[in-house]
């Protein structure tokens, strides 16, 4: 039996990429961005997002999970950051502020998702999308948060 192609370092497992939950990470911040800037129901800005074609590649489920969480969860999520920002949360560009919400939505729901891959996953996003050192600030945010959530994995 051959063993399976690797495609760009992601394993595959029982017909999931790990490249679907990093895309559904990434359309869930599109979502994010869309509404905080429209204002426009979650409903319509998660039906525009799913218009896109590559969404088919994603984890419906995951998105769903991503985004719908982390705007029911707003306010707890940014008492839970707000310890460990500069700055009010309100000061943060739409997208730092989107991204930091769905990692922390992942540190604090997702105990599946190992802290490093939340942090890491939150960190490509703000290379991707955000400002030039805002990758610097989302990782330092990020870990101070899973020093408190996940202390456990911190000692292993």
């Amino acid at each position: 039996m051959k063993p399976a192609a690797k495609s760009g370092g992601t394993k595959r497992a029982a017909g999931k990429t790990a490249g679907s939950r990093s895309l559904s990470r990434e359309f869930a911040l599109r979502a994010l961005y869309a509404q905080q800037l429209s204002g426009q129901d979650e409903v319509d800005v998660a039906a525009h997002v799913r218009e896109d074609p590559d969404f088919a590649k994603a984890n419906m489920a995951y998105f769903e999970a991503l985004f719908h969480g982390a705007l029911t969860e707003t306010a707890d999520l940014e008492l839970k950051l707000a310890p460990h920002l500069d700055r009010p949360i309100g000061e943060l560009s739409p997208i730092e502020r989107g991204i930091l919400l769905l990692g922390a939505h992942e540190l604090v729901n997702c105990p599946d998702v190992p802290y490093r891959v939340a942090i890491n996953e939150a960190v490509e996003l703000a290379k991707k999308y955000g400002g030039t050192d805002g990758h610097k600030y989302v990782n330092g945010v990020l870990d101070k948060l899973a020093k408190l959530m996940r202390p456990d994995e911190f000692r292993k």
